[in-house]
């Protein structure tokens, strides 16, 4: 390891108590520490922890390259910023359209529709009525997207995953649960078409 950790790793100061070590999935050392800690003392943890941190990034470089494997097996091709803003585009067309028309079954009423580009979800939806869906939804059938609709305008109703809520959507989607389990499937293939940082 070098003499100046910041050679070798992300220093990130706030203010904690304590020291602690992560490994990125890109296998990039980042050491969080309090704002007092000296270098030295990064230094010396760091050392202490040597072997683990080797381990650590040895199995990340190995998931990276398993990752990679599988996209090229699957040919799973990033999309472009442009191809992803007109997604964007088509997104911020046809999702509010969809969700007025189940919103109007359904009798709830829903503020704000943002469209977003997300790593892990589908839809979201806040206290306030705002929905959140992700952009990459254009590119599931339509029967994806309605479900995740009807999914979140039932958590205007009821904020959790209750029998209740699921006895909603069901009301209103019967399919769910086919479309549901079919998003499950292919949704980790379709984000990992984000265009990377």
């Amino acid at each position: 390891m070098a003499e100046n950790p910041a050679d070798t790793c992300i220093v990130r100061r706030s203010r904690r108590k304590t020291l602690s070590l992560e490994i990125t999935p890109e296998g990039k050392l980042i050491i969080r520490a309090p704002l007092r800690a000296s270098d030295e003392e990064i230094l010396s943890f760091a050392r202490s922890h040597r072997e683990w941190i080797a381990d650590k990034i040895r199995e990340a470089a190995s998931r990276k390259q398993q990752r990679e494997e599988y996209e090229r097996r699957h040919h799973i091709r990033p999309l472009t910023r442009a191809e992803l803003k007109e997604l964007g585009k088509a997104a911020a067309e046809y999702i509010p359209m969809r969700a007025a028309h189940y919103a109007a079954i359904m009798g709830v009423d829903f503020n704000r529709i943002t469209i977003r580009n997300q790593t892990t979800r589908w839809g979201s939806c806040s206290a306030k009525k705002n929905l959140n869906f992700n952009a990459l939804l254009m590119l599931t059938p339509g029967e994806v997207i309605d479900s995740v609709i009807v999914h979140e305008l039932a958590h205007l109703k009821h904020m959790d995953h209750s029998q209740a809520f699921y006895a909603e959507v069901l009301r209103v989607y019967p399919d769910y649960r086919k479309w549901d389990r079919w998003l499950k499937k292919n949704g980790e293939l379709l984000m990992r078409r984000l265009p990377r940082s």
